[in-house]
């Protein structure tokens, strides 16, 4: 078996999904920009064969390694990067060569927020109000329905990037003064946590692998530089569960990652915010294998070779991630070395942050895990708490 991996070096715990499919018998063949000789040891030794490009948005230069690979080891089974920012290349690539997964047409639905509503509105789940809207006018007779605040955000992007929230119309003319060159979706706004339906699902529609987490407005952690904490839930509530199922159905979700995210609001009822069909984001997947006591990289492995019978993993753990910012007016309590010393039981990962994340994730990051939850809520206000 052929799998192409776009990218295979980024981010860096992704290179055990190379290693768990070495291990499997599947032939990986990574493509990137990177020099050879930077990449990881481990992951250069786990790597069947490797393609340099000089620039990865260049699509022919794709194009040409994956008639490369081809050429010296047939058909090309999958391709992959579980990466949002090469779906779309992946897309075209998997059209172009005729191989299973999503393709360039399917593209407009799990791209775009303005498609995404309209799977989400056929599941019969409540999304929120919006409308892409690129002058101003527009933009008031949209605010005269829904009311202030609004959110604006690129119809085509992930998360919290480039999102705008707007109060008054000095602000929506600001807003347009500074608006990018791209098309963007106006909504209105939805308090409340989000919740998130993660999981991995088969080429027949089985799901084997499921999580949720709680976390607070993504926007707001941007836009106003606080420490980031999102906890697992150890079970995953009936109501998320009946909602994310019947997306993972519409959305036609196989043999691949799925992350989506659901706002829980005042009212306790839940209004779809978006899909990604790859994994989320920084270090949630190394969270799945500390709450469950597996290898999500190996689970991968076994679904690309279409194991049967695959048992969905329990979980076993009260998981968060804790995230503490560099910068900020008011210093940390506490060392890294005073968390170790008081919580080094339940720390299972701790270390940088690339910057690429550290706007969303902050800059110095822990994953902690605990069968009691309340202690895991005191290490991570621990691992927070700062000096007034």
């Amino acid at each position: 078996m052929n799998f192409v991996f776009l990218s295979p070096h980024f981010p860096r715990n992704f290179k055990y999904f190379v290693t768990a499919m070495k291990n499997h018998g599947i032939n990986v063949l990574g493509i990137a920009s990177e020099p050879y000789f930077n990449l990881d040891l481990e992951l250069r030794e786990a790597l069947t064969e490797y393609y340099r490009v000089d620039d990865m948005e260049d699509y022919d230069q794709l194009l040409r390694a994956c008639g490369f690979f081809t050429f010296k080891y047939g058909k090309i089974d999958f391709i992959e990067s579980h990466n949002e920012h090469w779906l779309e290349k992946e897309a075209q690539l998997r059209t172009d060569f005729n191989i299973p997964g999503l393709k360039t047409a399917d593209m407009p639905p799990i791209k775009r927020k303005s498609e995404m509503k309209k799977v989400f509105q056929r599941a019969k789940i409540p999304v929120a109000r919006g409308e892409v809207i690129n002058d101003i006018t527009a933009a008031k007779k949209f605010i005269k329905k829904v009311g202030y605040p609004i959110c604006a955000k690129p119809d085509i992007g992930v998360g919290a990037g480039g999102a705008f929230q707007i109060s008054n119309d000095e602000e929506l003319e600001h807003f347009f003064t500074i608006k990018p060159d791209v098309d963007y979706i106006m909504e209105e706004f939805i308090s409340g946590d989000i919740h998130t339906f993660d999981g991995l699902v088969d080429r027949d529609g089985n799901i084997l692998y499921l999580n949720s987490f709680i976390y607070g407005g993504v926007m707001e952690m941007v836009r106003d530089a606080i420490d980031t904490v999102y906890f697992n839930q150890f079970e995953i509530p009936a109501d998320l569960m009946d909602v994310g199922l019947r997306a993972v159905k519409e959305f036609g979700i196989r043999n691949r990652f799925f992350h989506l995210e659901f706002f829980r609001t005042e009212e306790n009822e839940l209004v779809a915010l978006e899909i990604n069909v790859r994994p989320p984001g920084g270090w949630s997947v190394d969270i799945f294998n500390y709450a469950c006591d597996i290898s999500i990289f190996d689970l991968y492995a076994k679904m690309i070779l279409g194991q049967e019978h695959l048992e969905k993993p329990e979980v076993k753990y009260h998981c968060a991630f804790v995230g503490v910012r560099y910068g900020l007016e008011n210093e940390l309590k506490h060392t890294n070395n005073d968390v170790l010393n008081k919580y080094g039981h339940v720390v299972a990962k701790n270390g940088l942050m690339p910057d690429i994340f550290a706007d969303v994730m902050g800059n110095y990051c822990y994953v902690i895990r605990s069968k009691d939850l309340e202690e895991l809520k005191a290490a991570a206000e621990f691992i927070i708490s700062r000096r007034n």
